[in-house]
């Protein structure tokens, strides 16, 4: 017995002393506690307080809730986390430390553990250093991207608009902002840039945007480096970027109208600010199944695309379709100041291309006409002619509707938009898999067309170039007749998206619709497409 309660003595020993030694917390300690943490959670973070890394008025209701609610072993390894990070650059610690707990919640699930796995190259911060006393610029750091600038110091223009952008690929993962910022700069004055980050590896995800002030500067880091050699056999990818605003909706009541789309999306997606309907040629009261949502900024519209594409959103009883509009190159000022062709839309089917020749030929002599559907495109000799009449046309009432004009765009490389095609139909296939099918589950949708792109309209960030006589008009897709008609989805499609013809098949028809010859126009007016 005396050997037993002498090891029992031995054992309690280290437990008395430790009782001795009193933990001196801070005052924010208490409130942690009372918040809800765990003792040994608000210990951890009250040791954090301590080093200067940290201040409690840092951490907003958000991060002290998910702390709250993390396990206890796990929200001590986040914090510790936390603690061994290069919180320097770091603005918003709140935000931080929730997308600590988030990769560290993924890796679980990955089986990782805490640790990665492998030692991220960490940035040269003497040489960032040097950069931002440099330039005055800024460096912010989130668990998802390091962002440098924007705007430059002391800036007093405008905020850089369409084409001012470039996308930049292909860089490799151990690289930081300290080698691209000099890369870049030579170019042109840098907005601001944005490296992207993987939280889970700690590593670049091998791309960035680069914001330029003016187009100018981007269309020169394009061309200067553009398979630029940045490292042995490690070249990068540069064009310029378009950031995507836009969502097509499809599977939607036909009798709905734009006021009505509005404000029920409205409802259920933030930042939403036009939408974009086409009518049916047959009834301007109907659209056609489908709709255009547009968003104040790229990361409203993933945020929507996100909400709605889940599946299990309907709208009026609807199983909506949701994916992006095709984003679309923008011909340089150039290449539009040689445009002499019209593009008009929302046209009725009483006004035939006769009755559009006559109207427009008071303004200057016009070679031809070509009318698809709803839209047409009218070719001037002159192109002051041409402007003439747009200016005067825009708005006017035609054939009982007010119809718009704009001027043509030059089409697109026609193999990027067989690449494009052939992308939503893979993405289009692989949504209905996951659904199980899709067919209209309102009695208003009727087996029809939607389109695959979607409309022109102002740049990335709601203005067009400056200067452009071009409006926020409608593309009009002369390319792919069925798109904004009522002719049928590309054959390929097995079986067809609404149900309308059960089973799998081959049409004899052509792969988009069309005849065994693949084209993408009419005759004589494939050469241009609206904006």
């Amino acid at each position: 017995m005396a050997e037993g309660n002498g090891e029992l003595q031995v054992k309690e020993e280290p437990k008395e002393e430790s009782q001795d030694i009193k933990t001196e917390y801070t005052a924010d300690y208490a409130k942690l506690v009372e918040y809800g943490l765990d003792e040994k959670v608000a210990g951890k973070l009250d040791e954090i307080y301590k080093t200067g890394k940290l201040a409690h008025a840092d951490l907003d209701e958000r991060a002290l809730d998910a702390l709250k609610e993390f396990p206890v072993d796990g929200a001590l390894n986040v914090l510790t986390q936390f603690l061994d990070s290069n919180l320097e650059h770091v603005s918003n610690k709140s935000a931080y430390l929730c997308g600590v707990m988030k990769t560290y919640r993924q890796k679980s699930r990955a089986g990782q553990g805490s640790g990665s796995g492998t030692v991220a190259k960490a940035p040269d911060e003497d040489k960032i250093k040097s950069i931002l006393e440099r330039t005055g610029y800024t460096l912010d750091v989130t668990t998802g991207q390091r962002k440098y600038g924007g705007p430059p110091p002391n800036w007093e223009g405008p905020t850089p608009g369409n084409g001012c952008e470039v996308f930049c690929g292909k860089i490799p993962k151990d690289m930081y902002e300290d080698e691209l910022i000099p890369l870049f700069e030579k170019c042109g004055v840098i907005w601001d840039l944005r490296l992207m980050m993987d939280p889970m590896t700690g590593l670049n995800r091998g791309y960035a945007f680069i914001t330029f002030t003016t187009r100018e500067a981007a269309q020169s880091a394009v061309k200067e480096l553009d398979n630029h050699e940045i490292k042995p056999n490690k070249c990068l990818k540069v064009n310029i970027s378009v950031p995507n605003l836009r969502l097509f909706v499809g599977n939607i009541p036909k009798s709905k109208g734009k006021e009505e789309i509005l404000e029920e999306f409205g409802k259920l997606t933030a930042g939403l600010t036009e939408v974009i309907i086409y009518s049916s040629p047959d009834d301007k009261k109907k659209n056609r199944g489908f709709c255009f949502l547009e968003y104040e900024s790229h990361k409203a519209a993933s945020l929507a695309k996100r909400r709605l594409g889940t599946g299990r959103i309907k709208v009026w009883g609807c199983d909506i379709i949701v994916d992006w509009a095709d984003p679309q190159e923008e011909p340089d000022e150039a290449t539009m100041s040689k445009v002499k062709v019209l593009y008009v839309r929302n046209l009725t089917q009483d006004c035939s291309e006769e009755k559009l020749k006559e109207s427009f030929e008071a303004f200057g002599k016009v070679e031809r006409v070509k009318k698809i559907k709803d839209y047409a495109f009218i070719h001037f000799e002159d192109r002051d002619h041409a402007i003439t009449a747009m200016r005067e046309l825009n708005g006017k009432e035609m054939g009982g509707s007010a119809i718009e004009v704009s001027l043509a765009k030059p089409p697109s490389d026609k193999k990027k938009k067989e690449e494009i095609l052939r992308a939503r139909e893979r993405r289009m296939m692989q949504m209905m898999q996951v659904r199980g099918g899709c067919s209209p589950s309102h009695p208003s949708m009727m087996p029809g067309a939607m389109p695959l792109r979607g409309p022109g309209g102002p740049g990335p960030r709601g203005a067009s170039g400056a200067g452009s006589m071009r409006g926020p008009i409608g593309r009009g897709d002369y390319g792919w007749p069925w798109a904004w008609s009522g002719g049928p989805w590309p054959s390929r499609w097995a079986p067809t998206p609404w149900g309308s013809q059960g089973g799998t098949h081959r049409s004899l028809r052509g792969p988009w619709g069309g005849s065994s010859t693949r084209t993408w126009g009419g005759p004589r007016q494939g050469k241009f497409t609206s904006r």
